[in-house]
């Protein structure tokens, strides 16, 4: 009986030894991916990066890189490489899902990243000329993008358990697509409701 019991203590102790931890890097890396997106996210113009910009075909690589080190299967169709919106719907959610894997670990500073994050998204957005280029409105592109990466490219699963640090997370994604959008708009509506059902 005692031979048993020790066996068990031996094995739970070698499981808490093999669980997983956080990545020693992602703090770093999404500090680093949330400040090459901001420009990536605004485009092109003085001070802003250059002519590097969502949509480009080509300067999402470096933050994707980034992502991947973290989520491998994060990818971005070829059909989509030079799609504003879906370029940066991909690189919204990667970086989003790896602040909530960060907050699996410790919640309070996921919930302050997230906070990070989502005002960098707001203030991007907001800096993005609002007149249409050659290519279209890209502020209604990256817009779209943000809300797209955000509802529905973005794991869920990954969120703390930690209540107060997911409630404020979950208050942090509804209130993205009400700075991109605006009060009222058919989108903030839809990511409040979805993001209200992320509560249970």
């Amino acid at each position: 009986m005692f031979r048993n019991w020790q066996t068990t203590l031996a094995t739970a102790s070698a499981a808490k030894a093999d669980a997983k931890k956080m990545s020693p890097t992602l703090r770093t890396d999404i500090y680093s991916s949330v400040d090459q997106a901001k420009p990536w996210l605004i485009g092109g113009g003085p001070g802003t990066g250059g002519g590097r910009q969502a949509g480009d075909g080509v300067s999402f690589q470096p933050i994707l890189t980034t992502i991947q080190k973290h989520f491998p299967d994060m990818k971005l169709g070829l059909e989509s490489v030079g799609n504003a919106e879906a370029e940066v719907a991909v690189i919204v959610a990667g970086v989003t899902n790896m602040v909530l894997e960060m907050s699996k670990w410790d919640g309070m500073a996921g919930g302050m990243t997230m906070r990070t994050w989502v005002d960098t998204l707001s203030e991007a957005h907001g800096r993005i000329p609002a007149t249409p280029d050659a290519r279209g409105n890209r502020k209604d592109q990256v817009g779209r993008g943000i809300t797209r990466g955000i509802n529905q490219l973005t794991d869920v699963s990954l969120m703390t358990r930690e209540f107060a640090a997911r409630i404020q997370i979950i208050s942090l994604l509804k209130s993205v697509n009400t700075k991109v959008h605006g009060a009222g708009s058919e989108e903030a509506r839809q990511g409040e409701a979805l993001w209200s059902s992320k509560f249970i």
